[in-house]
């Protein structure tokens, strides 16, 4: 008897459906499972037997044969014991076929019984979904995929709960989304207001946030460069629904939505400078995404920026262009997400032994050069905006908290936010960008529109400080930017004057 039970397979967030057939023939007793299985799949006959006699059940004396299909495919993963297993109690006839043939099924099986939780059942859902087909997944996993609407969803918490359920001896019922308490946690996050003086950082930090530019703070140590960075998810504003479902997939594929909850806020990823490229970009054996893809439509924090591996800051440049990063392996090709605002920090030098009013290490100004020509040219004309901080005054520490904080500046931010939305709204949405940052070709042009003063404001600008083509656009977004936090409709010159300010020149 030969049985067929839908199983999916993973391969960046894009789900394929994988076929479990499952064949009992005379012969002596044997359970192989083929079909380019890896370690975890193929242990899943040892996991499968033991589940199957924890729910008091005993593998029939016959060869049984488990095909992953598309053979060619590799499997990998865990979720496929919870398939497998249905597909053998169909075969013993335990289970009718019929009632599971409409079901998408994923879940790893415990020793006992139980059902374990699995990567992936948010995408999995999704699949299901769009195919007019039902999910079986884990019962701790069930309020993820019950975030898709009209879907047909069974959570069992173990594999005799689930034979129970399909042959009407118990009926589970569907799981609901839970909703968040508190919708706005921004509130938990560390406040602009703890921070004393670096107004013009404090700007910087406001530009960035309302137009998603890439950002990059230089200055000695103890000047606030981290504390400052780690207070930008305070002032972004919340993802859209849209976006809500593009993260949400990703930390699925990753096992990193809490509680079967969608992630709502921006994620802030920092890296320390120790990481490899796969753990940055993705990849590894497995092609798994890496820190660029889990701060999808969120910030991408590197700290020390020049301690970073060469290597690794140099698989940065093409996602901060495109916005996905490909990672080819023998085994997979994936493209995965990467669309991020990176923002770093960084010392004028290894020693940090720098002068406060001139800058310069005290070791000499060759120390600075050698550090700071770590970053290639490349990387630095892909930043929109950079700012030497400079070290904090003893006088600042003493003053009062300042009056405005992040819940002021965040009003701000999302005032020119749905400004941009309502601007690339009109836009179809194969091409429309999310963010000024984002705006490129006929777009970007349609939005920068600049007089007469402007443009020549530009040409020289470009001339004195050899703007590269790059270069010279993303001025142009900054400036539209800074236009949108005043809420006016034209590029001034004060626009493009302040955003060539945070301008690291060639010169």
């Amino acid at each position: 008897m030969t049985v067929q039970i839908n199983t999916v397979s993973f391969q960046g967030i894009e789900v394929r459906d994988i076929e479990v057939q499952v064949q009992l023939s005379n012969g002596l007793p044997a359970f192989n499972i083929v079909g380019l299985p890896d370690k975890a799949v193929a242990e899943s006959r040892e996991r499968v037997r033991a589940a199957l006699t924890a729910i008091g059940l005993a593998l029939p004396p016959k060869r049984i044969t488990v095909n992953l299909a598309p053979a060619d495919l590799q499997k990998e993963g865990s979720h496929f014991d919870l398939p497998i297993a249905m597909g053998i109690l169909s075969a013993m006839e335990i289970m009718p076929v019929n009632e599971l043939m409409n079901y998408v099924a994923l879940g790893e099986l415990a020793l006992d019984g139980t059902i374990r939780a699995v990567n992936g059942v948010l995408p999995t859902a999704l699949q299901a979904h769009s195919t007019d087909r039902g999910i079986i997944c884990p019962a701790c996993q069930g309020v993820e995929a019950a975030w898709v609407k009209e879907l047909d969803i069974i959570a069992p918490p173990s594999l005799l709960g689930l034979v129970n359920h399909i042959n009407g001896r118990q009926i589970l019922s569907s799981p609901k989304p839970l909703l968040k308490n508190n919708p706005d946690e921004r509130a938990n996050f560390p406040d602009l207001k703890d921070v004393k003086g670096q107004e013009t950082a404090k700007r910087v930090l406001e530009i960035a946030a309302a137009g998603s530019h890439h950002l990059l703070f230089n200055g000695p140590p103890g000047s606030g460069k981290s504390m400052l960075a780690s207070r930008l998810p305070s002032i972004l504003p919340n993802l859209e629904p849209e976006e809500i479902l593009e993260v949400s997939m990703i930390h699925s594929l990753a096992g990193l939505l809490k509680n079967g909850q969608l992630q709502h806020l921006r994620p802030f990823r920092d890296p320390h400078h120790s990481a490899s490229a796969p753990a940055i970009a993705g990849g590894g054996s497995k092609a798994k995404p890496g820190e660029i893809s889990l701060a999808h439509r969120g910030v991408l924090f590197l700290d020390e920026l020049p301690e970073f591996n060469r290597n690794v800051l140099e698989t940065l440049r093409q996602p901060l262009e495109t916005g996905q990063i490909s990672i080819a392996r023998a085994e997979a090709h994936v493209t995965y997400p990467a669309r991020v605002q990176m923002v770093a920090a960084m010392n004028p030098c290894r020693c940090g032994e720098v002068d406060p009013v001139t800058q310069i290490c005290a070791r000499g100004q060759r120390c600075s050069l050698q550090y700071q020509a770590r970053i290639s040219a490349p990387l630095y004309d892909r930043i929109d905006l950079y700012l030497d901080v400079p070290p904090v005054r003893a006088k600042d520490l003493s003053l009062p908290s300042p009056k405005e904080g992040s819940a002021e500046i965040a009003v701000r931010v999302q005032a020119a936010r749905n400004i941009q939305t309502k601007r690339f709204s009109a836009y179809p949405k194969e091409i429309r960008p999310h963010s000024n940052a984002e705006a490129e070709g006929k777009i970007l042009d349609e939005i920068t529109q600049l007089g007469d003063q402007e443009l020549g404001l530009m040409q020289r600008a470009a001339d004195k400080f050899q703007l590269s083509a790059r270069a010279y656009h993303r001025v142009l977004k900054v400036s539209r930017t800074i236009a949108d936090l005043e809420g006016v409709d034209d590029i001034d010159v004060k626009h493009i004057t302040e955003a060539l300010r945070y301008r690291k020149s060639r010169s």
